[in-house]
This record gives C-alpha cells, sequence and structure tokens, in this order.
C-alpha cells in the first residue's frame, strides 16, 4: 500500500496527465505517440497498477533520448485477410502500437466479427490491461499478450528463459466497469520483489529463484521469478507463457524474448523490436447482445455471491481495479518520495512546470499498488 502519510503525496489525475503529456513532447516525441503513452501510463496508475503506470516515465524518457524509441513513427497496418491484419510499429511507443491495434481489430469487429492483428517492430507498451479495457470500452471483448525479456524460469530449469508474458483479457458488462483480467505468466509481479525488498520482508515460498536457480525467501537474491504454479505446478505457467510468446513474437516475425535485449541495460539506442497480439471479438457476431449481457450478469452475481473465506472477499476480476480507479480519482494517484524526486528533476531538466502535490482529503480505500 502506498500511504501519503509515510513520505508520500498525492497528484490529481489531470495534472498527472499534463505533466506526462507535456514531458513526453519536450524530449522530442509527437503528439499521438504522447498521448498514447499518458493515457496508458494513467489508466494503469488509476488502477493500482503503479509499476507500469507513473513509475515508467523516467525511462520512457531515457529510451527518447537514447533513440530506442522513435518518437515519430510512421506505423503502417496491412488487412491480410477480412478479420486478420499485421501492423509495423516502426519502433514507436508500445503505447501507441497497441492503441493503434486496437482501432485496427474493433474496425474489423465491428465488419466480420472478429479482428486479430498481429504487432512488430514495437516496444515495451506498460499495461496489457489497458489495450484490452479499450476493446471493452468500446462494446467488445478483447484478449492482448505480449512477450518481454527473460527473466521467468522454464519448469526445472536453473536459468531464465520467458519473460513475465502477460495475458489480458475484457469484456463489456452492461451497466457496469468491465471484466478486466491483466496477469503476468510468472508466479509474482517483479514488482512485488522490490516491495519487499525495500520494506524487509521475505517472500512467500515457492515464487522466486536466486542465481543458481534455487528457491529462495529473500528479495536480495532473487534473480528470476518462478513460472505460474511454483517448483511443481509450474509447467502450467510456462506453458502459458510460450502460448504468449508464440502469439506475439513468432505471429509477428520477431525475436523471441529470450533473444530480445533488457528493457533496461546500457543499451538504449537499439530499438529492440518487441511483438504483441491482439484480438477483438464483437459478441453480437456469436449471439444475440442482449443474451450474452444477460449471462455475464447472471455469471458475476454468482461469482460474488459464493461465501468468503474468514477475512476476505470473493472479488470478480477487475473489482479491485475499479475501486481503486474510484479512490484515486477522488483523493489523487499517491507518489512516494522517489517518485517525488524522479519527477521535481525532470520538471528541472526539462523546464516545465512541477506536478502541484496536495494531501489527499481522505486517507482510506483501496488503494493498493502492484
Amino acid at each position: 500500500m502506498t500511504n501519503p502519510r509515510h513520505g508520500g503525496c498525492c497528484v490529481a489525475v489531470s495534472d498527472l496527465e499534463r505533466f506526462i503529456h507535456q514531458a513526453l513532447t519536450t524530449r522530442g516525441a509527437d503528439d499521438v505517440s504522447a498521448s498514447a503513452v499518458t493515457q496508458a501510463l494513467v489508466t494503469a496508475s488509476r488502477m493500482g497498477t503503479d509499476s507500469h503506470g507513473l513509475r515508467l516515465l523516467p525511462h520512457y524518457l531515457k529510451v527518447l533520448a537514447g533513440g530506442r524509441v522513435n518518437a515519430r513513427p510512421d506505423m503502417r497496418f496491412s488487412r491480410r485477410l477480412p478479420a486478420t491484419g499485421y501492423l509495423d510499429a516502426d519502433d514507436g511507443f508500445g503505447h501507441l502500437a497497441g492503441y493503434t491495434a486496437i482501432e485496427h481489430g474493433v474496425a474489423m469487429a465491428w465488419e466480420v466479427g472478429i479482428g486479430a492483428v498481429a504487432v512488430g517492430n514495437s516496444s515495451h507498451f506498460g499495461a496489457a490491461g489497458c489495450y484490452a479495457l479499450a476493446a471493452a470500452e468500446q462494446g467488445m471483448i478483447g484478449l492482448v499478450v505480449c512477450n518481454s525479456d527473460p527473466f521467468v524460469l522454464l519448469h526445472g530449469s536453473r536459468s531464465p528463459f520467458h519473460g513475465t508474458n502477460p495475458i489480458a483479457f475484457a469484456a463489456p458488462v452492461d451497466g457496469h466497469a468491465p471484466y478486466l483480467l491483466d496477469m503476468a505468466t510468472s508466479s509474482i509481479p517483479w514488482n512485488r520483489v522490490q516491495q519487499y525488498g525495500a520494506i524487509g520482508r521475505d517472500l512467500p515460498s515457492d515464487v522466486a529463484a536466486d542465481e543458481l536457480g534455487r528457491m529462495t525467501l529473500r528479495p536480495q537474491e532473487v534473480s528470476a521469478l518462478l513460472p505460474l504454479g511454483g517448483a511443481e505446478f509450474g509447467f502450467k505457467g510456462a506453458g502459458l507463457a510460450g502460448v504468449v510468446e508464440i502469439l506475439s513474437s513468432t505471429l509477428s516475425g520477431m525475436l523471441n524474448g529470450f533473444r530480445l535485449l533488457p528493457m533496461g541495460g546500457n543499451d538504449l539506442a537499439t530499438p529492440r523490436g518487441v511483438g504483441h497480439f491482439f484480438l477483438v471479438m464483437n459478441p453480437d457476431a456469436f449471439i444475440d447482445s442482449s443474451v450474452f449481457q444477460r449471462c455475464l450478469h447472471e455469471y458475476l452475481e454468482d461469482l460474488r455471491a459464493r461465501p468468503a473465506a474468514d477475512g476476505r472477499e470473493v472479488l470478480a476480476p477487475g473489482d479491485r481495479e475499479w475501486r481503486c480507479w474510484q479512490h484515486r480519482d477522488r483523493d489523487g494517484i499517491p507518489l512516494d518520495e522517489a517518485n517525488q524526486a524522479d519527477f521535481r528533476h525532470l520538471a528541472e531538466v526539462l523546464g516545465i512546470d512541477a506536478l502541484d502535490e496536495y494531501s489527499p482529503a481522505a486517507e482510506h480505500g483501496p488503494d493498493a499498488v502492484r
């Protein structure tokens, strides 16, 4: 939990949007790229996923300056069949590629029921859920996957092979926020390791390994994550990561994640060639939309009505995110001390107005940061 009482502060959503967009355009990004990155980062932070939200801005400014990311890409879409296409992202920001691919997918889904887009020559795109959500907001079902550089062991191996290879899925729910699942195929996200290390807390068992592939509970010893399912059932997470890999890199003609340049590192000039895959489905192409919505509402009602374990609550995918969204829209998006320092420094270096930091009116509600 990020709590402003522990050295942090909060910023208004609109001010964060202003700052991110201005920082990116000042560093040379064109308006459409800056707008896409801003939308994705602020969406992630409103949902509580700050590891893929505001915390990424300093990195994106570095890769812009280094030349890894094309500040003014000429992205080109080729429709190969009625329901399929390929988007060459021209080494631009993955966020612009993601939203562009969703728009093409939605257009095909309105026309023929389904739209599938493979994306090549792209870069890191933040939280995969942002793009599945963009499809759901237009009445569509969205599925999004992306590969990444190696940080997750194969089942039974001693060294990393897959990335955290996320899977995101969203569906529109009439009268309510969408159903939204956004998950890594690793046992835990890397951000959780960093959080536990910062507060001196041991990790759960069976989720991370040291440089020799041995299980460890100590965050400072972690050099790799285990796949979803842990040491005994990690073949499930590794298999899902492989599905993501084939859809995102193989189908787009890109390098597999094991061969990708790391997101960090010293080389910020060479494009990474990340691959993504987006599937958009029009529910009305399968069944009458009213029937789809009735069945979906019944499913979610039955799910949330299940008896909860002691001290817990049964939630559907997305419930936590929408509660956090409401809370942060009301009380602001929290910045810890490190974020504050980074953003003040960026304002000085770029010559733009600093964020207007304030204390929230209330310090309660779901505000978990992932």
